[in-house]
């Protein structure tokens, strides 16, 4: 019965951690589209992807935590033979942590008003969760290898 509830806050802490990956890039679109008289509009916005910020980061860890507790204490993907998705989510898992970090960085450029990029590349960065997410729910529900 453990298992399924650790299963259960992995799950929940994953989709709420994805929440923010998916809508904070979203964010910097509208920043890097601020005209450079309104200052409102970029105050309002900064301090959403400041809180949008901390929100994610808070719950990037407990599905990091618990997603290690299901692969190191309860085995999965661990010991069987062909746990190669594993290994390959791992890797995809550390790619959207560094994501997460890029993501400060870039608030803070915002901030300190050095952004040099234009709302087109925000848009397609904003696409880097997107993709991993649709690599990464095949190889935990197929294990392809």
């Amino acid at each position: 019965m453990a298992f399924q509830w650790v299963l259960t806050w992995h799950i929940i802490f994953v989709i709420a951690w994805y929440a923010g990956l998916f809508y904070l890039p979203r964010i910097f679109v509208n920043l890097a589209m601020v005209p450079a008289d309104s200052t409102a509009e970029r105050e309002r916005l900064l301090m959403m992807g400041r809180k949008l910020y901390r929100f994610t980061h808070i719950l990037m860890w407990p599905a990091i935590i618990l997603g290690l507790v299901l692969w190191l204490y309860y085995g999965i993907g661990l010991h069987s033979p062909g746990n190669g998705w594993m290994h390959t989510k791992v890797t995809l898992v550390v790619l959207l942590v560094i994501y997460m970090f890029w993501c400060k960085r870039i608030l803070r450029q915002f901030e300190q008003g050095t952004n040099t990029r234009s709302h087109k590349w925000y848009r397609w960065f904003n696409e880097i969760p997107t993709i991993i997410l649709f690599i990464i729910i095949p190889l935990v529900v197929i294990k392809p290898f």
